[in-house]
């Protein structure tokens, strides 16, 4: 009996050691992991869904109007899985749109905002209490939460953008002679304390895009996938993008197409 319980024990023993060793490994592989886990599960980006939902049907702009006409691709004022099929074509603007363009195409429309002054406050500074747009983009995307993503690819419109989006990912230019494809073409790469996603891998991109819009921790604020193409433009020491302009719509068709089938879980959480 004695060596029963002795021989029980060592297994015990050996069991909590390569709990042990098993546990120590992942936390030195990514000692920020538990960190991040524990902001996203109390994620402050929530508190700008309610805010987004109570814009979109707030009566407001100079047309006194809601949101609730606006169409994102599957019928006017139908949100559930709205998101997870853009960008996508439209007939009404002859063009493709990805979540922040179609939100000015229809502010300036149904609610007689000014495009041009949409743009200059759609982007938030640091510490603020964020824009009209990112709280909006937020709620919208929020509705087809759970759902997969499935960019359409049908119109030929969708196919060229996308191949332009391959083509910008791709492309090193500017005075650094720098892409995206520089920072996110390969795995297990690192700038400071940020992991660098490897974005020709799926399951690495699938974790993106799904996560857009996202708390930014060091700014306080929601941020949305024009803001992060931007700021990465800015890294890159590129011309300045242009908020919802050709060319952050064909990056995004690209981005998005590539992660299809993603589990949309919004907002993610960033540094």
């Amino acid at each position: 009996m004695r060596k029963a319980l002795s021989g029980i024990a060592a297994l015990a023993a050996a069991g909590l050691i390569a709990g042990g060793i098993g546990l120590a490994q992942s936390q030195s592989a990514d000692p920020l992991s538990v960190g991040r886990q524990m902001l996203a599960e109390d994620n402050p980006g929530e508190l700008w869904i309610d805010r987004g939902k109570a814009i979109f049907y707030d009566k407001r702009g100079p047309k006194k109007a809601s949101l609730e006409s606006c169409d994102f691709g599957l019928g006017p004022g139908k949100l559930e899985g709205a998101s997870a099929r853009l960008p996508r074509y439209f007939t009404d603007t002859n063009q493709v749109q990805d979540l922040e363009s179609r939100l000015l195409t229809c502010m300036v429309g149904l609610q007689g905002y000014k495009r041009e002054d949409l743009i200059k406050s759609a982007i938030s500074s640091p510490l603020s209490s964020g824009s009209d747009i990112e709280a909006l983009a937020l709620y919208i995307t929020s509705r087809s939460n759970g759902m997969r993503m499935n960019a359409s690819m049908s119109h030929p419109k969708e196919r060229e953008m996308f191949k332009v989006g391959e083509y910008l990912f791709h492309r090193r230019s500017g005075q650094t002679d720098f892409g995206c494809i520089s920072c996110h073409g390969e795995s297990d790469k690192r700038i400071r304390l940020q992991d660098l996603v490897n974005m020709t891998e799926q399951k690495q991109i699938q974790d993106v895009v799904s996560s857009w819009p996202a708390y930014r921790g060091a700014h306080f604020v929601v941020r949305t996938m024009q803001w992060r193409l931007y700021d990465c433009f800015w890294q890159m020491r590129l011309p300045e993008l242009e908020y919802a302009s050709e060319v952050s719509i064909a990056l995004t068709s690209y981005l998005h197409a590539q992660g299809k089938g993603a589990v949309i879980r919004v907002p993610g959480f960033k540094r």
